[in-house]
């Protein structure tokens, strides 16, 4: 299945990757506990896009993105500018 998803300018379309439900001292959170996940893996860019390739994972700013939902899979769509690093 292909993304339905094609930015435009530079926004960039990603998948928020899942973060683990585990304290460092070892105690495991509830969903609802938890910090919303920053880190996205990107999976398309658009054109005016200059800095981020596809496949890349971001830490992105957490109230600067919008979400959106389709077929039944979330996607969050960031602007360039909001992108504060890359991951790994």
């Amino acid at each position: 299945m292909s993304l339905k998803i094609n930015p435009l300018a530079d926004w960039v379309v990603a998948e928020t990757i899942e973060t683990e439900g585990k304290t460092a001292s070892g105690l495991f959170l509830p969903n609802d506990a938890k910090e919303k996940p920053k880190v996205a893996k990107v999976l398309a860019i658009g054109k005016a896009v200059k800095s981020i390739k596809k496949g890349e994972h971001i830490l992105y700013k957490e109230y600067s993105n919008t979400d959106v939902k389709v077929d039944g899979k979330e996607y969050v769509l960031v602007k360039e500018e909001d992108i504060l690093a890359t991951v790994g």
